[in-house]
């Protein structure tokens, strides 16, 4: 059964040897294990080596963690869209492709976060608020790719929307198969996502 809200009790200085930290890593790791909803802060405890009780020594909520979660990775998103759309000099393909390459480097450099930002459904007010962020970053790449198609820097006869979603599902499909101690680099996997997207794979 998950806990609610009154079963916590207010947050408290961490225990030695496991700061708060290495509490929301472990959580971020469980959720995207069991989903939110099928893990529970008694799951978290036992892998933590706490009593259920005592895990509310380290965080107020599972609600808490699943924030925090979400948070770090779209703070990073956010900023990094920011600066592209709002970048004086430059052209907008340029922003665009900056932005394209910045959000691989943030999912790779992030990925248990990212994860989990990628498969909540909105099953809570949490949940709504980070797909209300997701959406409005949708909408100022959106912004992008038309400034883009106004320069005649990109073809025309795709939808400014559609292709922000193309762009970005392919970002996001890396999710599927990049993993933290992975082969690959995110400087190498950000710089070929992008040659892909904006070049091609013609000679």
């Amino acid at each position: 059964m998950a806990e609610t809200e009154s079963e916590a009790s207010p947050a408290r200085r961490g225990r030695p040897g496991y700061d708060q930290e290495t509490v929301l890593r472990r959580a971020i790791d469980l959720f995207n294990e069991h989903g939110y909803d099928g893990a529970s802060m008694g799951d978290l405890a036992k892998a933590l080596g706490f009593t259920k009780s005592a895990i509310y020594h380290h965080v107020p909520s599972k609600s808490h963690l699943l924030e925090q979660a979400l948070d770090e990775a779209l703070d990073e998103l956010t900023a990094m869209i920011d600066a592209a759309v709002s970048a004086s000099g430059g052209t907008a393909y340029d922003r665009l492709r900056s932005a394209v390459r910045g959000s691989v480097e943030i999912l790779v450099s992030h990925l248990p976060a990212v994860t989990l930002l990628l498969r909540v459904r909105g099953n809570s007010e949490v949940e709504l608020a980070a797909l209300r962020r997701r959406r409005e970053l949708d909408d100022k790449l959106a912004e992008l790719v038309t400034a883009a198609i106004a320069e005649g820097a990109i073809r025309d006869d795709i939808p400014p929307d559609l292709a922000s979603k193309l762009l970005f599902g392919m970002v996001n499909s890396l999710i599927e198969w990049v993993r933290p101690d992975g082969h690959y680099e995110p400087g190498v996997v950000a710089d070929a996502i992008t040659t892909i997207a904006f070049d091609g794979l013609n000679r």
